[in-house]
């Protein structure tokens, strides 16, 4: 399952680098029990004697709904960030964008960390890192302590979620409980979106701000108390594979440079020194890592999974639907917050329904991909969420909830709902087995950058629009955001249209 940009739900099906040669091969015992043939070895690999598998699960659903909450929970709290840090409209969109950047850069190494080091080790860093990251933006004083801490944080991310799944996939190797373990991790990681919502509300209202970062603490010394009690050290191979470390950093910072370039225009000028120098070194920086890819024994992307056609072509539509699924949350709390004066708690039971829908759809979504096909679901799907943006981009300066809020929205969720089951269904079909997790990584990764330059470019066109309006004060800003959600309707046109280039993949993803 993979984190969904800014909304923190889940899809149930990419394991987050965790290939198809790491699940057990079953074979049938005379009962007719599916097993594997080392099950109760490999269990007890991952679990201290007298730890049943039920414990490990529960540790691993509760990582994964920390790690989505906090791509959900800041949202709702922004605007208030921004009151008590003195954030700017670029240092906003950072809170946002710095988890996202560093998630996506390092989630493919991240995977791969766990294979090479022993997956417990992988997740008591990451939950150490995220932990510590998460205190230190509760606490900052100052801005730039905010977004470091984000930035970090996003780091821990990349690492509890591959290595959370691994846990249980490594750990429960007969198929029913394998099944139900997984079904638990997926409800952890969608409630926790819609979960973060609320719940950030709830404590920007009633507490502060700050505990939408310090709220993360508890539970990680929690889990990390209960990964030392009851996980055993993963066993590692002593002959070890290289880690593309340089390509995971190559590709991060690329990300950064042409997000930032993107974000200090409306400031600097697209002609400037500054902006000029981003972009450009960013792009370098991309180049750069396509040579890196190339020449690594043990490539952080093998660049032939790029000649099947539907590889590419899905990445493509995960990159866009980064953007549609993830700017509207962030316009809409600003929207509802700074513009109409709503509390931050009243904002998020405002998206709430929202998130609900986009977690049910995607649920769904996964029973018509059989009958119906991925194409056709993700050109409905996009055109549906297509005209719920065109309804919001009618926002007025005082609205009416129902009618320009509520209505279009659940329209958004409906459609982009239907988009991201059936785009991962065709960007992994026909990869061969040792290419499944780099496939299913490599998914994640764009939808995470894609979430963050388009959200980095939005916020620019909003701006600008404002600095030029005729309008002044609010009836300003709001004009800023009717454009960039004319803007993602477009993009979600373009989605539904590229999805036309998919060729059949009609089956839904194996369950294992």
């Amino acid at each position: 399952m993979d984190s969904l940009s800014g909304t923190g739900l889940t899809l149930p099906d990419s394991l987050s680098g965790i290939s198809a040669e790491e699940l057990p091969v079953p074979r049938e015992r005379s009962s007719g029990a599916t097993v594997t043939p080392s099950a109760q070895h490999t269990a007890q690999e991952v679990a201290k004697p007298g730890v049943g598998l039920a414990v490990v699960a529960a540790i691993a659903c509760l990582a994964q709904f920390m790690v989505v909450l906090d791509s959900s929970i800041v949202n709702v709290a922004l605007p208030s960030m921004k009151t008590g840090l003195g954030l700017s409209a670029t240092a906003q969109q950072w809170v946002v964008n710095g988890y996202l950047i560093t998630f996506g850069g390092l989630l493919l190494l991240a995977s791969r960390a766990g294979d090479l080091f022993g997956r417990r080790r992988v997740f008591q860093i990451g939950l150490v890192v995220f932990t510590a990251a998460s205190l230190f933006g509760g606490l900052a004083t100052d801005g730039w302590m905010l977004l470091t801490a984000r930035v970090v944080q996003g780091a821990g991310a990349a690492a509890l979620a591959p290595s959370s799944l691994s846990l249980i996939t490594a750990s429960h190797t007969e198929s029913r409980e394998r099944t139900r373990a997984m079904t638990w991790w997926g409800v952890a990681a969608s409630s926790a979106g819609a979960a973060g919502i609320v719940l950030g509300g709830l404590l920007t209202a009633y507490l502060s701000w700050r505990w939408v970062m310090l709220v993360n603490v508890p539970i990680g010394v929690g889990l990390l108390a209960a990964s030392v009690i009851c996980l055993r050290p993963s066993v590692v191979a002593e002959s070890r594979a290289r880690m593309d470390t340089p390509g995971a950093v190559t590709i991060t910072l690329a990300a950064a440079a042409i997000v930032y370039g993107v974000s200090i225009a409306p400031d600097h000028g697209w002609g400037s020194s500054q902006v000029l120098t981003l972009l450009i070194g960013g792009i370098a920086l991309l180049a750069a890592f396509v040579a890196i890819e190339r020449r690594s024994a043990e490539p952080l992307i093998p660049l032939d999974v790029f000649s099947i056609h539907n590889v590419r072509v899905g990445n493509i539509l995960t990159l866009c639907m980064g953007v549609v699924i993830t700017s509207p949350l962030f316009f809409l709390s600003l929207y509802l917050q700074q513009v109409l004066g709503q509390s931050a708690l009243r904002t998020g039971l405002s998206l709430l329904p929202m998130v609900s829908v986009i977690s049910v759809g995607v649920l769904l979504s996964q029973r018509l991909i059989p009958t119906i096909g991925p194409r056709r679901l993700v050109v409905a799907g996009g055109l549906v969420a297509a005209a719920g943006l065109v309804w919001l981009a009618r926002l007025p300066a005082h609205s009416d909830y129902v009618g320009h809020v509520l209505l279009p929205t659940v329209v958004v969720g409906a459609g982009t709902s239907l988009t991201m089951m059936p785009a991962i269904v065709a960007a992994t079909t026909g990869v061969a087995s040792r290419n499944a997790g780099v496939a299913s990584g490599l998914i994640n990764m764009c939808r995470q950058l894609g979430a963050a330059l388009g959200l980095a470019a939005l916020v620019t066109l909003a701006s600008t629009v404002t600095h030029n309006s005729p309008s002044t004060g609010s009836e300003a800003v709001v004009d800023g955001y009717r454009i960039a959600f004319y803007a993602v309707a477009a993009m979600s046109v373009v989605t539904a249209l590229l999805s036309v280039l998919l060729k059949g993949a009609r089956t839904a993803p194996r369950r294992q």
